[in-house]
């Protein structure tokens, strides 16, 4: 009898422990100390340059401290894994991208954690086109120009990513499937090595981010042909989009996210969302973001955790399509 007492009182406590997070979270007591967020990403690349901009608009809108630790390792699980095993309270949260989250997992290795099962989605924060270029050797002026030559050198012409599973990786694979063209993945170990040897024609064409390539288009060393994602860039007005350019049915854009531990409690999934969003919204903020051709973007929990099952469905096509298993 004195065992069940207990049983129940334990639960009780329990009980009243979770109360107390979701009325504390409502009348503001959250957060009442720093917020830690996990980069799973090495330092100075670009999902850490986007994380601490956000967190900087972060600290201001929350009044405490958010502090990005960057987790670099197995194409970003490592990082990831830390949340999606993390203490559901608020503290501990995922500055999250496609490689770990909609990539790698179909790509045969062993994935710590279910991307749609192990994370509470809080809200995307921003997306970075991707930019279709290539060395001004190359005989195309157009998408289109490059399909037809892709079609007359079938597994002649080459192009650069930063590794296997990266989301530039993947772009290519889907204009290869989308364009039905025969181009050969040549991985290198990053984006910056990748454009080096684009720069020195080692190879024909990459998909990149804007920012590292845009001195290079302006300068002529790279010619730019098409934006990846579904709209223009305002950093490059007169780029059309890849689907403008070749009529192809091609959207694909870097995007980064903040994701809460599974079981995160909605009063506290509802602040950090609401926070995410007045941080976009600092004008500080939004000129960094700018800086670096990225656009600030903020979206329901509702909102995020549905695109996310429908890039998950994307790239585990596409994959499947390349066959690329084992290849991570």
């Amino acid at each position: 009898m004195k065992l069940v007492q207990q049983a129940v009182a334990l639960a009780v406590l329990a009980a009243s422990a979770t109360m107390a997070t979701a009325q504390g979270t409502s009348d503001g007591n959250y957060p009442n100390r720093p917020i830690r967020m996990i980069a799973p990403s090495s330092a100075g690349g670009p999902v850490d340059v986007i994380a601490r901009t956000l967190s900087q608009g972060l600290s201001e809108v929350l009044g405490q401290q958010v502090v990005v630790d960057n987790r670099a390792g197995a194409a970003g699980l490592i990082g990831s894994e830390l949340v999606a095993t993390g203490s559901p309270d608020g503290y501990t949260l995922l500055f999250g991208f496609s490689g770990p989250l909609v990539i790698v997992p179909h790509l045969g290795t062993k994935t710590p954690y279910d991307t749609l099962k192990d994370f509470t989605p809080v809200s995307l924060a921003a997306q970075a086109p991707y930019i279709l270029v290539v060395n001004p050797n190359l005989p195309v002026n157009s998408v289109k120009d490059l399909i037809a030559l892709a079609k007359q050198r079938p597994g002649k012409l080459n192009y650069a990513s930063g590794g296997n599973g990266t989301g530039i990786h993947l772009a290519g694979e889907l204009f290869k499937l989308t364009a039905h063209v025969n181009i050969v993945h040549v991985p290198y170990k990053g984006a910056g090595p990748g454009q080096t040897a684009l720069l020195a024609n080692e190879v024909d064409m990459m998909f990149n981010g804007i920012p590292p390539a845009l001195p290079h288009v302006k300068s002529g060393k790279l010619k730019a042909l098409a934006v990846g994602g579904a709209k223009r860039s305002p950093i490059l007005p007169d780029v059309p989009t890849v689907a403008e350019a070749s009529g192809l049915d091609f959207n694909t854009t870097g995007w980064y996210g903040v994701l809460a531990p599974p079981k995160t409690p909605r009063p506290i999934v509802n602040r950090l969302h609401a926070a995410t969003v007045k941080a976009l919204a600092v004008p500080s903020v939004k000129e960094s973001l700018a800086r670096q051709g990225v656009e600030g973007v903020g979206s329901s929990p509702e909102e995020f955790a549905k695109m996310i099952r429908s890039e998950w469905m994307k790239w585990e096509k596409v994959i499947k399509a390349a066959g690329l298993k084992g290849q991570a």
